[in-house]
């Protein structure tokens, strides 16, 4: 078995773990968790370890009482992109903004699904009740945007 191989047959073992972990306890750091992880066997670097975490939606949040931690999403996440797509009547840019537009009341679904998508070519976005104004990246321009959100939402191919 070479390397990569056993990457792909440690990894899913791994975020097991570390949900369990991150479900069980309090923990602040990367470098806490590695030290968990490290203790139960799996000894990760700090690149594998960020993608584990951005791979389970773990996020660092505030406590009640001050002080930080790594959580996981709540379930359900978001819906799939499939699935919000039918709540996607169309995708617009004017050359600065893309606008997603979706039927009356859906636009918060719709924005939550691009947040948890965490997309590179999305900056941010901004819902109202059926209309949702996305800020591409720096250096992406709205154009390639709205092309990305049509093939997420739409599940198109990548027209050239």
């Amino acid at each position: 078995m070479n390397g990569a191989q056993r990457e792909e047959s440690s990894t899913e073992p791994r975020r097991s773990h570390i949900r369990r972990l991150l479900t069980e306890r309090r923990v602040a750091t990367q470098g806490a968790l590695r030290t968990l992880l490290g203790r139960a066997g799996y000894h990760v670097t700090q690149g594998t370890l960020s993608r584990d975490l951005a791979a389970l939606g773990a996020r660092r949040a505030p406590l009640p009482g001050g002080g930080m931690a790594y959580e996981l999403p709540a379930a359900p996440v978001a819906p799939a992109p499939q699935t919000v797509g039918a709540l996607v009547t169309r995708v617009r840019d004017n050359g600065s903004l893309v606008v997603v537009h979706a039927r009356a009341g859906a636009a918060s679904a719709v924005a939550l699904a691009l947040d948890q998508a965490r997309l590179p070519e999305v900056l941010g976005s901004i819902a109202g009740d059926d209309t949702v104004f996305v800020a591409p990246a720096l250096g992406t321009p709205a154009s390639r945007l709205r092309q990305k959100l049509s093939e997420f939402f739409f599940q198109k191919e990548k027209r050239e």
